[in-house]
Formats: C-alpha cells, structure tokens, sequence
C-alpha cells in the first residue's frame, strides 16, 4: 500500500456570503476564530489574508452593471455681479489663514481670519457673487465656525445650497438656510402658502411664518391661530418667538390666550412679548402690582422709595407669566419683586413717584437696602421696552466716580442699556467712559459700539492704550482690547499711530519687555488698519485687466 499522502488539492472557496466571517477573524484575531476558509498547512493569518484577497477579487469580478445614477440638477444661477479680480484674490488669502495654524507669538502679522466678518459684511453690502472655485473653502470656514454661517451663506448665495446637498459636510447649511434652502411660495399665493403651512417641514414652516411676519403681521399671526391647538409645546414655543418681527397691539387677543397654554415656557414668552407692549392688559395688570410694592415716603426729610415686596406668587401671577420658584441664592419676595417692576410699563414710575423725570426717579434713595434690586428691574425693563430716556437715566455720565451710573449694576447690564441708545449717542458714551476710567472695564461696553468706531471713541480707545504704555502697564492685559481695535477701528486713525511705533523707554516699575511688546502690538494695529482701508478699496467697484492687476499688487506690498 503506497503511504504517500495525497498532494494537497485547492481550498474550498468561501461562499459568498462569509465576507463578514472574514472580517470577524480579521478583528478578533484568529487565534479566537477560525478562519472561515481550510487553512491547508499554512499559517492560519496567512489564509485568512489568502480567502480576503480572493473574495475581494470575485467580489469585484461579479459585479454586473448598473443603471446610471441620475445626475444632480445644474447649479442655479446667480445673477449678482462677479467678485472683481482683486478682491476675489484678497477671499483666497483670508480663507487660506485657518485658524490653529499659527504658533508663538503673533509679531506683526494680522490675523487674517478675524477680518474675514468684515470682509463678508462689506461684500454683502455691494451685492457681489463669489468666485465658483471659492465656494467649498467658505462653506468650510462656516462649517469650523458658526458666527461666520448668516454672512457666508449670504454672500455664497444659491449655489452654495446647492453644493451642500452633495456633501454631508455642509448639511449645516440646509439647517441655516430658511426652510432649509427651500424657496418660499410668493406671498400673492394663498393656496400654495397654506399648503406649505399645512405639509411642510418643521424648518420650512417656520421660515415661512417669520417671511409673513415681516411682510404681513396679521397674515402671519392667523396663520399660526388656525393650528395653534394642534401644534407640538416645543413647536409652539418656536412659532411663538417668531411673533417677536412686527410684534404690535393687534397680537395682545392672540397672546392672551397663549397665557394660559399648558406648557410653561410658552406661558413665560407669551407674557414677555405682552410686556413689551406698554399698552396691553398684562402690562397694566403688572403696573398695579408693581406701583403696590414701590412707593414714595414723603415724610421723611429727604424723599425715599420704599419698597414691600410681595409676601406670595399668586396664581394670577403665575399666569402672567411672574416665575414662583426663586434661583439657588436669591431670596422669593426679592425675586418676585424684580419679576414685576421688569414687567411693568416705564411710564408707570413719574405718576408713581412724585411726577419726577426717570433722571430724577434713579438719583432718589431707596429704604432698607433694596436699591440695587429695584435700579436692576429698572434696567431689564429699560432694555425690554427699548426706552432710551430711561437708559440713559439709568447709564448716567460716563465720568460718574461709581463708572456706571446710578442704576447700572454690571457691565453685562450697562452694555444692555446702551443697545437701546442711537450709535453715535452710544460711541460717545463709551467715549467718555473710556477717558474717565480707562479701559479695564471697557471692553464689554465696546462690543456694543457699532463698527467702525466713530472718531471720538477711536481716539479714546488709542490714547488709553497709549496712557496705559507709558505707564509701563502689563502689555498682555490689553489684548483683548487691541483685538477689538484690530477690527474696529476706522482706518483713517493708522495716521496717528505712527508716533507709537518706536520701542518706549520703560519705567523702573513696568513689567520686563512690556516696552517690546506693546511697539509690536501698534505695528501689528498699524498694519492690520492699512490692510483693512486696502479690502475695501478692492470691493468698491469692479476692476478688471492690468490697471486693476497692477493696483492689487501695489496694494499687497503695501499691506506686507
């Protein structure tokens, strides 16, 4: 008998369907799991990879073909003019400064991603259309940064809608998009508007009731009341913020009822928005309560506010919106008593108190400590009701020892207040705030000032910065200042930054190397200014050929 062993024949192919038995022992090692093929005297790893390569090929070869996949609709067209030349080169460079990339120390090199808002904002304000090629880089830039989303989906226009329903990256901007980039119906058609109200999507619907809004109040607000009853609670508090665009006195019937929706977040915004209606019911039932717990004793030598802050929340309180449960550290009555004077109308207060004007009202003692309570209700009110006499009461003279007026209680309010006030008023105020205190507590008021900077607050902001320098001051606690002034400052001051380029002689006190420092942060401003005044140059009007080539490259070396 011949003991040769047979030779060994081919293995056994693995049925279609072990691919995923493959993968198994791929991960779990086959030391675990037995390769789904006959290993056949080799090494068990070895077939594994044997049977995979095998299967990956037969996998490939079956293959038949298939229908074409329809192709994506032609992108829509954009009929704004195009970006010219140079300022579409000046998008490139912004768009390529990502941030992250930079390490160490600035220098004096400006930070390119910080001016790209602006540029956008400008752009936007001419009505241009961006270059096709640069479409993905700033759906990118959007997409790593949200505050930059409303001014890039704008200047992208259509075609950027239309890239982002191919790439799953840029979903962000069907989100953004109203109705998630689907075009609204023409506010002539009733049949089409009602039935998008009716079929369309949660997103669709509320674009589409805030387009009404802005056009037709009334028209919006029906539409809303005929499904009102039949909505969702966090739908329905979604569809009642929009009332905000064109609130009026015609939507107090509506509101009303919304006071008595089962859900309590609904109740507390239908009862803020009828707040911001001086004249509505709830506001009129909140004077009462308020003018019941604030008073003026005359008796005493010098007139005094007293104020008896409520002993309980009732449930007409409640109702209207007054929030019983007080925050962790806040005491009930005190929080019920802010609840109420936020809510009632201003114009309650000088028949209230004597006939006095707001000025008058806000200098007046207050009884027992309960001032800072009662000015605090005072300004939220102030900025509710958008009343600038009251604001500016409350805001007092910039140069008041106390820096704040004799209402204000923090920065974060004072900021508040001056949101209610024109821009010029406002950069004037923060001005003057500025040159009485300098800027360690400014920084939060010039976030509110519109850009540029009118002259007055620009030359308080530098000669600040140019006081805390020759002190000898920490260079570094000013960043966040100079960033501001990076970007908001009007071009036109880089003329007088020249006097502050040079390195300083430093105080015997300064903090070491400060002198250095704060010369590279003006060369950085300086240089930051002038590339700023070339950006808008370059988007002023288009520009095309050598001349405008020229021009641009005059205008980068300028900028280098």
């Amino acid at each position: 008998m011949n003991s040769t062993p047979a030779p060994a024949t081919r293995s056994a192919r693995p049925a279609p369907g072990a691919w995923e038995d493959l993968v198994t022992a791929a991960l779990l090692g086959t030391d675990r799991r037995t390769p789904p093929a006959p290993v056949d005297g080799r090494e068990a790893p070895v077939a594994l990879l044997d049977a995979a390569a095998e299967a990956t090929v037969r996998r490939r070869s079956g293959l038949r073909p298939a229908p074409a996949a329809p192709r994506p609709a032609p992108a829509p067209a954009d009929p704004r003019p195009p970006l010219p030349a140079a300022a579409a080169r000046r998008l490139g460079t912004l768009l390529a400064d990502r941030p992250g990339t930079a390490t160490g120390r600035r220098g004096t090199t400006p930070d390119l991603m910080e001016l790209l808002p602006q540029w956008l904002a400008a752009a936007n304000a001419r009505g241009w259309a961006p270059p096709p090629q640069a479409l993905p880089a700033l759906l990118d830039a959007a997409r790593g940064r949200t505050d930059l989303r409303p001014a890039v989906l704008e200047f992208a226009g259509p075609r950027a809608l239309w890239l982002a329903r191919l790439n799953p990256d840029w979903r962000f901007a069907l989100r953004a998009a109203p109705g998630g980039g689907t075009a609204l119906p023409d506010p002539g058609r009733r049949e089409e508007i009602e039935r998008l109200w009716q079929e369309g999507l949660f997103a669709e619907r509320v674009a589409l009731l805030s387009a009404l809004r802005a056009r037709d109040p009334e028209a919006g607000r029906a539409l809303l009341a005929a499904t009102w009853g039949m909505e969702r609670a966090e739908d329905r508090l979604m569809f009642l913020d929009s009332l905000r665009t064109g609130l009026g006195q015609d939507d107090e019937p509506f509101l009303e009822q919304a006071l008595a929706d089962r859900s309590r977040t609904v109740r507390a915004t239908a009862a803020e928005l009828l707040s911001a209606l001086p004249g509505s019911a709830l506001a009129a039932r909140m004077a009462v309560r308020a003018g019941a717990c604030v008073a003026l004793d005359r008796t005493r030598a010098t007139p005094t506010i007293v104020v008896e802050a409520p002993h309980e929340c009732d449930p007409g309180m409640e109702r209207d919106g007054v929030q019983s449960a007080a925050p962790t550290g806040r005491g009930e009555r005190s929080w019920w008593l802010g609840q109420l004077v936020e809510a009632a109308p201003l114009s309650t207060w000088p028949g209230r108190l004597g006939g006095r004007t707001p000025a008058e009202i806000v200098t007046l003692p207050v009884a027992d400590d309960w001032q800072g309570e009662l000015h605090a209700a005072w300004c939220r009110a102030a900025v509710r009701q958008q009343d600038g006499g009251w604001a500016r009461a409350l805001l007092g003279e910039p140069s008041a020892p106390d820096a704040g007026g004799p209402g204000a209680v923090s920065l974060a309010e004072r900021a508040k207040l001056l949101g209610t006030l024109r821009p010029a008023e406002r950069a004037d105020w923060v001005a003057g705030f500025i040159a009485a205190h300098g800027l360690s507590e400014a920084f939060q008021l010039l976030g509110v000032c519109a850009v540029p900077w009118a002259a007055p607050l620009g030359r308080a902001v530098v000669d600040a910065l140019n006081i805390a320098r020759d002190a000898g001051s920490y260079p570094w606690s000013f960043s966040g200042v100079m960033g501001l002034a990076e970007r908001c400052l009007d071009p036109a001051e880089a003329g007088r930054l020249d006097a502050l380029l040079a390195v300083p002689d430093e105080p015997e006190d300064a903090s070491p190397g400060a002198g250095g420092y704060w010369a590279e942060a003006f060369q950085r401003l300086m240089t930051t200014l002038r590339l700023r005044a070339a950006m808008l140059r370059e988007l002023e009007a288009p520009a095309t050929g050598p001349a405008a080539d020229h021009h641009s490259r005059d205008a980068d070396a300028a900028d280098r």
